[in-house]
């Protein structure tokens, strides 16, 4: 079912010129837009990362984890940017898997409404803002990193992918490294025809970008420097596809939206997409989100506020495991994972709830967390992470 074509890269217009968004350098920890919400000491097992992506001021929740799984409230900080939303969206204003990355001791927010991405450096449950810089397009909605690279997915417009150098906890544009979607939509654009996720993969030779309304999957091949790939290898990837991950180095899980369903697909040396066996449904509605943890693929679906369950055999084959291995009862979203556990954001509860994830792939519900942003008025919460 390989398909592969070559597309134009053109630039969105105008854009080429702007680079780092003026005194985008800040500290943080203590200082405005910061509070701390816990009573006692510091003791932490990990930290969960909840972005409220706020029309009025983007904020990042943070929460203490204990080794039992459970959540406190830790403290919450200002991005310096904007929540945003696509048009349309049923309950996840962005639309989108991995708006909200942890990588190395930093955390990567994309502020939707004014097209910039916040840089945290992470202490325990403390952040400190580094920086904000200019997305590198319109409405950016995920982030993929991988070593010194870091990658940007812009869902507003013709759509677009950015690549940036990190180095000492900063950004910086690589020239060579934005190329155009050619999707045609607004900004924002509509929630179906918005690109889903940006991810590199685990050799670090490919970025991919899921496109849902498409059809189908993008990858550039990675070039010295991080810069990109002129043209793109462009391949069917299912029934809108929305959420993908790494199984192998060379192979990957990919939710079907339009389907209800998860693929699993070769990467090919050339950067194009072989599916592996039938796509397999779960009966499920509106899935979206994907999530490793040890060796389940746990898949988040909004319509049915279920959590569906997945493995790999010995053998290669895609199974299904459970259709409703948890009922989380509040619109499930994205999805994180830190020890063991899976986290999941409920929209329309405006919670979080973690699951400990036991060997043979079942879920137990360790811990709750309320007073999150819920789903209103075509914006809400969506982006998670864990440290």
């Amino acid at each position: 079912m390989k398909r592969s074509v070559a597309l134009a890269a053109a630039l969105l217009a105008g854009l080429t010129s702007i680079g780092s968004i003026p005194g985008a350098a800040f500290a943080d920890g203590g200082g405005p837009g910061y509070h701390d919400d816990r009573k006692g000491g510091d003791h932490h097992e990990g930290a969960v990362f909840v972005q409220t992506n706020k029309a009025e001021g983007n904020t990042i929740k943070v929460y203490d984890r204990d080794e039992d799984g459970r959540l406190t409230k830790a403290g919450e900080y200002e991005t310096g940017g904007l929540g945003g939303f696509t048009i349309g969206a049923p309950l996840d204003a962005l639309a989108s898997q991995g708006s909200l990355t942890y990588h190395r001791g930093l955390l990567f927010a994309v502020n939707a409404g004014s097209n910039t991405v916040t840089v945290f450096r992470v202490e325990g449950t403390r952040l400190h803002k580094l920086q904000v810089i200019w997305s590198g397009g319109l409405l950016p909605v995920s982030v993929a990193a991988r070593g010194d690279l870091v990658y940007v997915l812009n869902a507003g417009g013709e759509g677009s992918v950015q690549g940036f150098e990190l180095h000492k906890g900063r950004l910086s544009r690589i020239e060579d490294a934005n190329r155009s979607l050619g999707l045609h939509n607004g900004n924002p654009p509509a929630f179906g025809t918005a690109p889903a996720q940006v991810k590199i993969d685990p050799d670090s030779e490919f970025v991919l970008v899921s496109t849902k309304a498409a059809n189908v999957m993008f990858s550039y091949e990675i070039g010295r420097n991080g810069k990109l790939s002129r043209n793109p290898v462009v391949s069917d990837a299912g029934n809108a596809p929305f959420g993908f991950t790494f199984d192998t180095d060379d192979s990957l899980l990919v939710t079907e939206s339009g389907a209800n369903a998860v693929s699993r697909f070769e990467l090919e040396d050339d950067g194009a997409l072989d599916q592996v066996g039938p796509s397999v449904p779960n009966g499920q509605q509106a899935t979206c989100w994907i999530q490793r943890v040890g060796d389940y693929f746990f898949v988040a679906n909004a319509g049915s506020s279920t959590i569906s369950s997945y493995r790999v055999d010995d053998d290669g084959k895609l199974e299904l495991v459970k259709n409703v291995a948890a009922d989380t009862n509040g619109g499930s979203i994205d999805m994180t994972t830190s020890d063991g556990f899976l986290y999941v954001q409920n929209a329309t509860a405006g919670n979080v709830q973690g699951y400990k994830v036991h060997e043979d792939g079942s879920l137990n519900l360790v811990t709750t967390v309320e007073g999150l942003p819920t789903f209103a008025d075509g914006i809400g919460m969506e982006g998670i992470a864990a440290s």
